[in-house]
């Protein structure tokens, strides 16, 4: 079986692993986005899956827009083909109808949640932020639509409370390479029948935007432990603090009445391992933080070096 893969963050590394130790396949090239400035010197860093794909000597093809490029895109591909399926996961662009077709079995895409729910840029946030106790990977055939194709197979998994998007995402990649490496094979050969999705139940996991990481503290505070879970470590929440821009990396929501009369973003304590703030209902416990320009540490250390007092402010803006 040979297979034309479409990936590029370290999301996609597991699935080209597997793909690279199946037997009977061959993974013939490689698609990735092209490489980016990267760090404070700008220099161009490669993708996570250009550098494996270069390290195991395999084709790799970088075009900066598929539909602006597909005359050459194709033309460079037949030259590696021909291709039995398609395998992609993050790749970063829309394939077009063309490219879709070229493989024998079309294309797959390996897609971190249990569709129809979550379909779009942002599932594993997502479904942290709206606080559902599951999620999982789909195999579905791709379509020209917004992840709206058929789906092969399905795995899930718990979302437990300990979890944030990087511990997810890692559970979720490892995932999605079992499934790829359990059912590609009979995808490939046509015997294992795709389901259209369900109509009832579509939900879109918009792309995370800088300014959601923004805590509004009149919210309440299961909400806000939620955000700060779903955008850790990157691009993680935050606030001001004493004219400084805090991360909030680590949180629980409590519903404690020490919070009723407070003021939403007071601080009601700083002791031991948490500093605990005032929500618009319940408080929230942050257990670990960073400071600007400072290294990220447990919020226990950072008492240690620098005094909070209960009744300081958290706040929405720079003050």
């Amino acid at each position: 079986m040979n297979v034309i893969f479409f990936g590029t963050p370290s999301f996609s590394l597991p699935c080209l692993e597997a793909l690279l130790e199946m037997p009977g396949v061959t993974v013939t090239a490689v698609v990735t986005q092209p490489d980016r400035p990267a760090g404070r010197g700008g220099e161009l860093r490669a993708s996570p899956v250009k550098e494996l794909a270069l390290k195991r000597g395999i084709p790799v093809l970088q075009p900066l827009s598929l539909r602006k490029e597909l005359a050459s895109f194709k033309a460079e591909a037949d030259k590696l083909g021909p291709f039995d399926v398609g395998v992609v996961i993050a790749f970063g662009q829309i394939l077009p109808k063309a490219v879709l077709e070229m493989p024998r079995a079309g294309c797959v895409n390996v897609h971190a949640s249990l569709l129809p729910r979550w379909r779009g840029a942002a599932p594993i946030q997502r479904a942290i932020e709206a606080g559902d106790s599951e999620t999982g990977v789909c195999l579905m055939q791709m379509d020209e639509g917004l992840d709206t194709g058929a789906v092969f197979s399905r795995a899930s998994t718990p979302i437990s409370e300990r979890d944030n998007a990087q511990t997810l995402h890692d559970s979720l990649a490892k995932l999605g390479a079992s499934l790829l490496e359990r059912d590609l094979p009979a995808i490939a050969q046509g015997s294992l029948a795709s389901l259209p999705q369900e109509t009832a139940g579509v939900t879109y996991a918009r792309k995370i935007e800088a300014h959601e990481g923004l805590i509004d503290w009149s919210s309440e505070a299961g909400a806000i432990a939620r955000r700060v879970r779903a955008l850790a470590p990157h691009p993680g929440c935050y606030t001001f603090w004493r004219g400084q821009r805090m991360k909030i990396l680590s949180a629980t929501a409590r519903q404690n009445s020490s919070s009723s009369g407070h003021h939403p973003g007071e601080v009601i304590s700083a002791v031991g391992s948490s500093i605990s703030v005032a929500c618009g209902s319940g408080e929230l416990a942050v257990t670990q933080l960073q400071l600007a320009g400072k290294r990220q540490m447990p919020t226990e250390e950072f008492l240690r070096g620098t005094g909070v007092v209960p009744g300081e402010r958290f706040s929405a803006a720079l003050q």
